[in-house]
């Protein structure tokens, strides 16, 4: 399972990922057929915020550990865990 189908699963279908970060399900369905599975570079936060799917999980050849590309409240988080 690739992070844009774990974000999926969390907010439970597409149409409901699009709705929680305020775009198209069309744009969330395009990233799933065409785009397969890579989601732009600037939607990666919000998915993070809204699904907690992190931006290694969603595009890790942008971000190649499991704390970077993240908000720095999250990374201390992470770093106390």
């Amino acid at each position: 399972m690739n992070g844009l189908e774990a974000a999926i699963k969390v907010a439970k279908n597409q149409r409901q990922l699009a709705k929680l970060i305020g775009t198209w399900p069309q744009t969330v369905n395009r990233w799933v057929i065409r785009y397969k599975g890579v989601v732009p570079a600037d939607w990666i936060l919000p998915i993070y915020r809204a699904t907690g799917v992190t931006p290694h999980e969603l595009r890790p050849d942008l971000h190649p550990t499991p704390t970077s590309g993240l908000p720095s409240e999250s990374q201390n988080n992470a770093a106390n865990v």
